[in-house]
């Protein structure tokens, strides 16, 4: 190990034991928690606590602690409810074959959620206490972690406005924390192409907007056209550019990957309005080593529908920390209805997705050095 990681490693224990642990006084019986990791649900069954750091223009960040997971007291007039001034991360922590649990490039979560908080006028949290927040919720519910193919440990780190204030102005009062959900396979019985409905009407981001921030607007504002999505029979909306409605940017919450014939692989461009996801940065990686020409840049949607027609693009897919990668059978919009090579899942999407994952879940070599134990 080198000593830069053994300083980073020495910094994120020191971090973690500032995190003085409160144990929940109505933990879930065993029995009922086995049953819950036995066919986890996204997003709907939590862990018994809860990490949580304060935060004032006074005085910082302070109070470093793990306590019972429960409902916050809000006031009516806290900020956020007003005025949105929050923002959230999602990564996951995985049980490896030999017990040890480990979680997935959380430094680069962390400065993505500084990212965010600075375009949020929010207060920024270091790289060390991002990570030691994660770090001592897990070890504290260490229980819940489940194992198996694909299950995991779904993190979800969040800051909001706290201050009660009804005034247009940066709070002066924060909350951080960090709750957990167990998850098991997001495919259930095997993955499965989706389709794409591309949303002309409505736009997720402008240039200059919160398109880069990890912020709820952000996914409030895809909802309505994911709706619409439904209704066309298709299972995830496509938001184009909103200064030219031409150019493709993401889905509603996933980057998104087109295939040529020839291996190379194309992704849109970092614009400003498009989130930077860490799957997404880590599967360029993948690709690149695998030997494939990497193209970011500005991704027509009359190129990509000439691309199919023609069959110069081959696959297409999204990836974000949820799914993981998702092969997308189908890209449909108004006044067209396009299949994806034979609509099944490709031989690049499902290559890179089951190197990832086995990275992840410690199947095969980290030789980029991705993970960090936790456990």
């Amino acid at each position: 190990m080198s000593s830069t990681l053994e300083n980073s490693s020495q910094t994120t224990e020191d971090a973690t034991e500032r995190f003085a642990v409160t144990l929940s006084d109505a933990l879930l019986p065993a029995p009922d928690r086995e049953e819950a990791l036995a066919a986890p649900k996204f997003g709907t069954v939590f862990t018994d606590h809860m990490a949580r750091v304060t935060w004032t223009s006074e005085t910082g960040w302070g109070n470093h602690r793990v306590e019972k997971y429960g409902p916050l007291l809000l006031d009516p007039a806290s900020a956020v409810l007003h005025y949105g001034q929050e923002i959230f991360e999602g990564l996951k922590a995985y049980r490896h074959a030999d017990g040890s649990i480990w979680t997935f490039r959380p430094e680069a979560n962390a400065k993505r959620f500084q990212q965010s908080a600075r375009r949020l006028a929010l207060p920024e949290l270091s790289v060390s206490d991002f990570i030691g927040a994660i770090t001592a919720l897990v070890r504290t519910d260490v229980e819940w972690v489940p194992s198996g193919d694909e299950a995991s440990l779904y993190l979800r780190p969040f800051m909001y406005a706290s201050e009660a204030f009804l005034g247009v102005r940066p709070t002066l009062e924060a909350e951080f924390l960090v709750i957990a959900s167990p998850v098991g396979p997001y495919f259930s019985g095997g993955v499965k192409p989706v389709s794409i409905w591309v949303a002309e009407d409505y736009h997720r981001a402008g240039a200059g907007g919160t398109g880069a921030a990890k912020c709820g607007g952000n996914y409030a504002a895809s909802l309505l056209p994911q709706m619409y999505a439904y209704e066309k029979g298709c299972d995830q909306v496509c938001f184009l550019d909103a200064s030219t409605n031409t150019a493709i940017e993401e889905l509603g919450g996933m980057n998104v990957f087109f295939v040529r014939a020839d291996g190379t692989v194309e992704t849109p461009e970092l614009s400003g309005s498009i989130l930077e996801g860490v799957t997404r940065s880590s599967i360029l990686q993948l690709l690149a080593d695998r030997g494939h020409t990497i193209v970011e840049r500005r991704i027509l949607l009359t190129e990509v529908q000439e691309g199919l027609r023609d069959g110069s693009i081959t696959e297409v897919f999204a990836c974000g920390t949820a799914a993981v990668v998702t092969p997308i059978g189908r890209l449909a919009g108004e006044g067209f209805d396009l299949t994806i090579a034979d609509g099944g899942a490709g031989e690049v999407t499902m290559a890179v997705r089951t190197e990832l994952t086995d990275i992840q879940n410690g199947r095969a070599a980290d030789r980029h050095n991705w993970l960090t134990r936790l456990v």
